[in-house]
């Protein structure tokens, strides 16, 4: 556990002591007919209206709502109070973790602001807008079945089909207020330079910063001991500072690394100063590790690390995206290390960000993957584009996270494999993407059509272990224009594409459906009845991909149930179905020798 850790805190690397959590019972309506600007709920909200328990949306029972039939617009309101700010000098932000899709805000009757995307957190500055006591704060939240917009497995029809669930609408994550001084920290970017002992801090400054002289000062501790400190003057908004951490003499690297065997933390304290006084302090924490591509195989810290994933949709059976609460968060990744996984695909969703502290802290690796829209229009690019970037430089700092997936199965771009406009649109999603982020791999559309992308990534859910490995056994060299398993027009390269070499990597496969006891039906293939039919094909599954030589990875299909889905290795309600052990013994199991993506 790191210095900067609060319980329930929505934002882990930025960590102020003044903050308040807005989450509970809130005053709630559905406007069906949108009638709440033109009658102005924002200053007067009608007397009679529902309860609704937030960040759960009305469409799950953790809610106190529980109606799954979509309503384009809702609206909710709640009091907080407030002390003198302009007395102290003081500003107070807003913070919503996740509102989907179009988000309105009201205090005390003003219009704070505008956002759009369901799955980046959004802030405002609300100082101007609040008085002394109590306020009260108005959300509106619009969302629509179009798919243009992203928004992942979340249905666009009626009822639930395949593998598509029930939407999700308004507050799903934290609501929460922050005080800090008039000049302070807005964000922060932290680069890794594992081979030269260097950790470069990028630094966003808001506020008043009119007054010369201030300074921001930089101090970092590892398992308590200081081991650099640093200040700058704060001369414009963006602020560089590079810090050598290098100490030799402690270990191999001069460093201590981060891997999922032993995720060792740098702690941070950031103050911004004026003078002898200080303005703001804020605590943060980072991992030195560094990821790079390399004759076949990805690299972690300059070594090979094979990858056992596990496909996470982060639904929960009561609260559908929504957490139950951060311990869930934490039991889930306990239970998916005990059944041997050193990470997890997070599949068409952007987790709450304390999931990706608990996966820094305990050492899980995490793909970071977008929620697609499902059809391709100039709305559609700009939609996504924004709230990619903004998701991106949101989480670029978690150790962790060593994979960004923007596409998958070409979801919002249905027409990949010849359409020229569709293929550069995931040129530029891959371009962009690496302008912020130089040191991750990209997989511009996960599981077949790639066009640019960093690793080769393959989805097949052939059921028979020995016909799955004789399909890719030998096959390296042909890999680019394989097809895949269940259609004689889904190929590994979209048309104009060739395979260069990349890592292979069999990011789904499996998704075996077993009730075991769970109320869904659907799942990949054929049903299996018993626990002994289940294990024996995961076995066999799971050791044929382990046999490929060139392959340095899988991701099994998946974590749990969700809803008619019953592919989990845990049920709806998160609970193992099978006895982790063994899970933990095929996954462990030594099955051949690889070395930088050929066989020995």
């Amino acid at each position: 556990m790191t210095k900067s850790y609060q319980k329930d805190y929505p934002r882990p690397q930025l960590v102020r002591s003044q903050w308040e959590n807005l989450n509970g019972t809130w005053d709630f309506l559905f406007d069906d007919e949108d009638r709440g600007e033109a009658e102005e709920w924002f200053f007067s909200f009608p007397s009679e209206n529902l309860k609704i328990c937030v960040p759960f949306t009305y469409e799950t029972p953790k809610s106190g709502v529980g109606d799954t039939s979509h309503h384009n617009t809702v609206w909710y309101r709640r009091t907080f109070d407030c002390p003198d700010l302009a007395a102290e000098g003081r500003r107070l932000l807003l913070h919503l973790e996740g509102c989907d899709f179009e988000t309105d805000v009201w205090v005390n009757g003003d219009r704070v602001g505008s956002h759009r995307g369901g799955y980046a957190r959004f802030s405002f500055d609300i100082t101007s807008c609040v008085e002394e006591g109590e306020n009260e704060l108005i959300i509106r939240a619009k969302d629509s079945m179009s798919i243009e917009q992203p928004r992942g497995k979340q249905r666009w029809a009626k009822d639930n089909y395949g593998c598509w669930y029930v939407q999700t609408t308004g507050i799903w994550k934290t609501v929460w207020l922050e005080e800090t001084s008039s000049v302070y920290l807005a964000s922060l970017k932290a680069t890794p330079d594992l081979i030269n002992g260097r950790i470069r801090m990028e630094y966003r400054i808001a506020g008043n910063k009119a007054e010369a002289g201030y300074l921001i000062e930089t101090e970092v501790s590892f398992a308590g001991t200081v081991v650099a400190k640093s200040i700058r003057q704060i001369t414009r908004s963006f602020v560089p500072d590079d810090i050598s951490i290098a100490a030799p003499q402690e270990t191999p690297w001069g460093v201590h690394t981060w891997t999922p065997d032993a995720p060792e933390l740098y702690d941070v304290r950031i103050r911004i100063l004026d003078g002898s006084s200080v303005l703001d302090e804020v605590w943060s924490y980072f991992g030195m590790r560094e990821i790079r591509i390399e004759e076949g195989n990805v690299l972690l810290n300059g070594s090979p690390v094979y990858q056992r994933l596990i496909l996470d949709q982060g639904y929960w059976k009561d609260s559908h995206l929504t957490p139950p609460d951060e311990q869930a968060l934490i039991d889930d990744i306990d239970k998916l290390q005990a059944m041997g996984y050193n990470g997890v695909r997070k599949h068409m969703k952007i987790e709450d960000e304390r999931f990706l502290y608990w996966c820094d802290v305990k050492g899980m690796l995490v793909w970071s993957e977008m929620a697609a829209a499902y059809e391709f229009t100039d709305a559609a690019v700009e939609e996504f584009t924004r709230e990619w970037l903004e998701i991106v430089r949101q989480n670029y700092s978690h150790p962790c996270i060593i994979t960004w997936t923007p596409f998958n199965e070409s979801w919002g771009v249905p027409r990949i494999k010849f359409d020229r406009k569709q293929q550069e649109f995931t040129e530029a999603i891959y371009y962009l993407t690496r302008s912020i982020d130089s040191m991750r791999p990209i997989i511009t559309n996960d599981g077949w059509e790639h066009t640019i992308s960093d690793i080769l990534t393959l989805h097949d859910y052939e059921e028979d272990g020995d016909v799955f490995f004789d399909r890719y056994d030998g096959h390296l060299e042909e890999i680019g224009t394989c097809r895949i398993y269940h259609s004689d027009w889904k190929s590994a390269m979209a048309e104009g594409y060739v395979y260069d070499g990349q890592p292979v990597i069999i990011s789904e496969f499996g998704g075996i459906a077993f009730s075991g006891g769970s109320e869904g039906t659907w799942g990949y293939g054929n049903t299996v009845d018993t626990e002994e039919a289940f294990l024996e094909r995961f076995d066999k599954i799971t050791t044929a991909i382990k046999k490929l030589p060139y392959v340095c990875g899988y991701c099994y299909t998946q974590v749990s149930d969700v809803q008619q889905e019953i592919n989990g290795l845990l049920d709806a309600g998160h609970q193992y179905k099978i006895a982790p052990e063994k899970i933990r013994e095929v996954n462990m199991r030594e099955v051949g020798i690889r070395k930088m993506g050929k066989a020995l």
